[in-house]
C-alpha cells in the first residue's frame, strides 16, 4: 500500500488460518492499520491481492471489493477508536449490523410498511441474535442502555457483539485490548477464545502482549511496513529480530544476552 512516495505495507503475505486467531504485532508506525483497511476495504491495495477462502466455493478476491461487499462477504470488523451509534441503546446498535437481512425480508423496506408476514419473522431472529451477543459478552442486563452510557470496557465487548451479529467468516480486531484494565483484558481474552470456538476465525492487532502470547495461535509481525516473523506464539517472542524492532536494538547489540519480548 503506497501513498504517493510513502510505502505504508510492502510486500507482506501470510495467511489467517480457518478457525484460528492470528495476531498482527509491531511497534508504532509498522503498518498494521494500513493492513487492516486493506483487508476490509478502507484502502484499495496499490498492488498486491487479498483472498478470503470460504469452506466451500472459490476465493473471493476482497482487494477488487467495495468495504460493504467485502463485510458481505464475511468480514467484520472493529476499530481502534469506538464506533459506536451512542445514542441507540445496545441492542439496537446489535440490529443496526443485520440490516442486510431485515431489509431483504421487507423488500427494500416495503414489507415491512405493509406489515407483510416476512418481516416480523426476521425481526424476531435478529432479536434472538442480538440477544445472544449481549448475553456472551455479559451485557443482556444493559439491553436498553444507550450505547454511550455504558462503561468503556463494556463498549469495547459491545462493539465486538455487534461485529459478530453479522456472522463473519473472519473477525478483524484493531487493539481490542487498548484501555482495558487486567480484569476486562481476561474477559476480552476469554470471550475471543470463546468466539474461535465457535468456528469464527480472527486476525488482531494488539499490544497487550499478555493476551496475544495467551490466546494466538500464530503471531504475525510487522516492522516499518514488513514482515520480519510469523510464526507460533513461543517462538516469535524469542526472535531476535522481533526484540530488535520492539527493544529498538541495533547491530551493535548483537552480542548481547538474548532477550524475550514482554509477556
Amino acid at each position: 500500500m503506497r501513498f504517493g512516495g510513502l510505502t505504508a505495507v510492502s510486500d507482506v503475505s501470510f495467511a489467517a488460518r480457518r478457525g484460528e486467531i492470528t495476531a498482527v504485532i509491531g511497534p508504532n508506525g509498522a503498518g498494521k492499520t494500513t493492513l487492516f483497511n486493506c483487508i476490509t476495504g478502507f484502502y484499495r491495495p496499490s498492488s498486491g491481492s487479498i483472498r478470503l477462502h470460504p469452506a466451500s466455493g472459490p476465493a473471493i478476491a476482497l482487494h477488487r471489493l467495495p468495504g460493504y461487499r467485502i463485510a458481505r462477504a464475511g468480514v467484520a470488523r472493529t476499530f481502534q477508536n469506538i464506533r459506536l451509534f451512542p445514542g441507540m441503546t445496545a441492542l439496537e446498535n446489535l440490529l443496526v449490523a443485520q440490516h442486510n437481512k431485515l431489509m431483504a425480508a421487507t423488500g427494500l423496506g416495503i414489507g415491512a410498511v405493509l406489515g407483510l408476514s416476512r418481516y416480523p419473522q426476521a425481526e424476531r431472529a435478529a432479536i434472538d441474535l442480538a440477544r445472544q451477543w449481549l448475553a456472551a459478552t455479559r451485557l443482556l442486563e444493559r439491553a436498553d442502555d444507550p450505547a454511550g452510557a455504558l462503561p468503556y470496557g463494556a463498549q469495547r465487548r459491545l462493539e465486538i457483539a455487534r461485529a459478530m451479529c453479522t456472522e463473519p467468516l473472519l473477525l478483524c480486531l484493531d487493539e481490542p485490548a487498548a484501555g482495558l484494565n487486567p480484569r476486562e483484558s481476561d474477559e476480552l481474552a476469554r470471550l475471543l477464545l470463546d468466539i474461535r470456538g465457535q468456528g469464527t476465525s480472527l486476525l488482531l492487532i494488539e499490544h497487550d502482549m499478555g493476551v496475544v502470547m495467551r490466546i494466538s495461535d500464530r503471531v504475525v509481525v510487522l516492522d516499518h511496513g514488513k514482515l520480519i516473523a510469523e510464526d507460533a506464539p513461543a517462538v516469535v517472542r524469542a526472535d531476535p529480530r522481533v526484540i530488535a524492532a520492539y527493544l529498538g536494538e541495533g547491530e551493535e547489540d548483537e552480542d548481547a544476552p538474548p532477550t524475550e519480548v514482554p509477556a
